[in-house]
């Protein structure tokens, strides 16, 4: 009996980490050994979604952008997440290098180029080519990765640095919902199911995105070094960079992640620099101009507009606020974790005007390259997602030697990613540690790889932007409980001040009132 009550004991204390680890398993395994099911059970709960439900990701990704620039302007801005005296632990660079390595990554790579062609040769309300379809490709590309996603992230992230390192709770999403639910909520089955949707999320979020790139570096080989990209040369890519990302998770955050954020931030802003020195200047800077003006101006009915065929709205908008959704839990609490002793305004202002604005830059310089080169050439350029940019660089001075360099860089934000992710995934299934054990860790960065894998052999890159769609969907609910979470205990905190304040100044006015008093008898 001792021994069954142990076994129970150890079950009831990671009950989340084995329900979400089962959960996941069974995802795997479907998708390996039942890939065809796998997809067309996909496709048709993506189908009802989209059908149906694709007004709650586009409502919630405008509250969360509403929120984050009420929070910035409001009496709570000078809030500290931290004790009062606690201060940033890391520098500003390595803060904004972790940063967008972690919450964007591969996708920069990925759709840098192929995004605003697309945008380009099929725009809406305009001609295919026309100078309206260039500013269309780039408004499009700035909403998609613009101030949205780290708008949704700086919430999350914010939050969940708030209850843990002000009020001292675990790092765990259903730690937020304290206000809301109690302790003995969070604790219970309520709390259990809220952690085990945002373990399951971030897999399938992480999961998505190594597909992507893995579909990428194994394009980028076949069309520089003529390897053929077959789906073993896909898998031998997934299990390097498995390799990688797991020694770089163990060995810690000062080490492994900070040292590879680094590098990307390097990379990334050498390669960024080689295109603008390679590319029409002048069009950039136009493209950015214009974009920046359409993106600005239509800020507000773009970021509330429905496709009534719902073709395109699916495609895109739904597939990227899917996306970012699915990321927010690992984002959230990734940068909750390097970000403790800043102040909610900087924080929220840091999270996301930096690198929102170094995402349209990014998108701006690419897109030009691409779109440059004609309608004709972005046509054909675009058939094969993957090697979309490697065609771009072609057609450039040095252009092969930025096709290698972008290679190196998305294997080194694949490792960078993943690596963030099993970190993160170890602290939510360790019931908030900081310091999640090497075990976990290694178990999360092979549940990863393989569910990689199943999305590959299940149909690449549409079932991967199905699945995101249809596992980011619940989570969707969570996000948006959390701004009334998050309000309600910044509200409480400032009350309990000025109630703290008035009672200084009146145990002051006390003895103010005393030492006159015996002043007063002396004389």
């Amino acid at each position: 009996m001792s021994v069954l009550s142990n076994i129970y004991k150890n079950i009831k204390k990671n009950y989340v980490f084995l329900i979400s680890l089962i959960l996941s398993i069974c995802v795997v395994v479907t998708g390996i050994i039942l890939p065809n099911e796998f997809r067309n059970i996909s496709n048709s709960i993506f189908k009802i979604i989209i059908n149906n439900f694709s007004f709650v990701y586009i409502i919630a990704m405008l509250l969360l952008v509403l929120f984050a620039l009420f929070l910035v302007f409001s009496k709570y801005g000078n809030i500290r997440l931290g004790k009062d005296d606690d201060r940033p632990e890391f520098s500003n660079l390595s803060w904004f290098s972790m940063l967008f390595g972690a919450g964007m990554g591969i996708g920069l790579v990925f759709f840098g180029a192929i995004e605003p062609m697309k945008h380009f040769i099929a725009p809406i309300g305009a001609s295919s080519g026309s100078n309206e379809a260039v500013k269309f490709a780039m408004q499009q590309s700035f909403i998609h990765w613009g101030l949205h996603p780290w708008a949704a992230y700086s919430i999350m992230g914010l939050a969940l640095a708030y209850f843990q390192f002000r009020k001292g709770a675990p790092g765990l999403i259903s730690s937020i919902f304290l206000p809301i639910l109690g302790e003995k909520g969070v604790k219970g089955p309520i709390g259990k199911t809220i952690d085990i949707l945002a373990v399951f999320t971030t897999v399938t979020g992480i999961a998505t995105s190594l597909g992507m790139g893995t579909m990428q570096i194994a394009g980028g080989l076949e069309y520089v070094f003529n390897i053929e990209n077959t789906i073993k040369v896909q898998i031998i890519i997934i299990a390097i960079a498995t390799v990688l990302y797991i020694l770089s998770s163990t060995s810690g955050l000062d080490k492994g992640i900070k040292i590879l954020s680094n590098i990307n931030l390097s990379l990334a802003g050498f390669i960024l620099i080689g295109a603008i020195l390679i590319g029409p200047k002048l069009a950039m800077l136009n493209n950015f101009q214009n974009g920046m003006f359409a993106y600005v101006t239509e800020f507000v009915s773009q970021s509330l507009y429905m496709d009534s065929s719902k073709e395109w709205i699916g495609q895109w908008r739904v597939f990227y606020w899917a996306l970012w959704i699915a990321w927010i839990p690992f984002v959230g609490i990734f940068i909750a974790r390097i970000s403790k002793g800043r102040t909610i305004r900087e924080f929220i202002i840091g999270v996301t005007l930096v690198p929102a604005l170094a995402c349209i830059i990014w998108f701006t310089v690419f897109g030009t390259l691409g779109i440059n080169l004609g309608a004709d050439f972005a046509t054909t350029a675009t058939k094969v997602t993957e090697v979309a940019l490697f065609e771009v660089f072609s057609k450039y001075p040095f252009g092969q030697i930025l096709s290698i360099i972008a290679m190196v860089l998305l294997c080194t934000f694949f490792i960078s990613s993943a690596d963030s992710a099993t970190y993160v995934l170890g602290m939510f299934t360790s019931d908030g540690d900081l310091n999640p054990s090497g075990t976990k860790k290694i178990v999360w960065g092979v549940v990863q790889a393989t569910l990689a894998i199943a999305l590959l052999l299940s149909g690449g890159l549409e079932t991967l932007q199905t699945v995101s769609i249809v596992s980011a969907f619940p989570f969707t609910i969570i996000v948006l409980l959390s701004m009334v979470s998050i309000i309600k205990a910044l509200r409480e905190e400032v009350k309990e001040n000025k109630l703290k304040s008035k009672k200084e100044v009146s145990e002051k006015s006390k003895v103010k009132k005393l030492k006159n008093a015996i002043q007063n008898y002396m004389m």
